[in-house]
């Protein structure tokens, strides 16, 4: 009965029904995870420049119109930006809080990254680990068959 559970075919069933299914969605968490860290982070250092610069004068950008086409604009008070702050919710924010707010969202999505790619590393050890077993089985039963 427990050879019939462990047997090689329901171990790579398990593999390649669960585990790999299971990679590919950690690897998809990460990879948007990744994603909205470095906006956070790209964020953070637009505003470490705007309170860098005398904001009197306000700055000079280039803005992404869709399509990757880009118009040049000017923003003359810096002294409020609006923030997404999750489901295209935006939030008008002083500058300082803003960089609060983004260095606090960047530690959260880095906690959660920590956590889906430990997640990951632990199922590509199972897999790692049936593979093995696998390996392990079919050379027993070689070894059955040659006595």
């Amino acid at each position: 009965m427990v050879t019939d559970r462990m047997s090689t075919e329901n171990v790579e069933n398990f593999v390649q029904e669960h585990l790999k299914e299971d990679l590919r969605v950690y690897e998809m968490q990460l990879k948007q995870l990744n994603g909205e860290i470095m906006e956070y982070v790209q964020l953070k250092h637009m505003i470490e420049t705007i309170l860098g610069e005398d904001r009197c004068e306000g700055f000079k950008t280039q803005v992404n119109i869709g399509g990757n086409m880009f118009m040049k604009a000017r923003a003359d008070n810096v002294d409020h930006i609006l923030v997404d702050v999750g489901l295209k919710v935006y939030v008008e924010f002083k500058i300082d809080e803003a960089l609060r707010f983004v260095e606090m969202k960047i530690k959260v999505l880095t906690k959660q990254a920590d956590v889906v790619r430990d997640k990951s590393i632990e199922t590509r050890a199972n897999i790692k680990l049936a593979l093995l077993v696998i390996g392990d089985s079919q050379r027993l039963h070689t070894i059955h068959d040659d006595r």
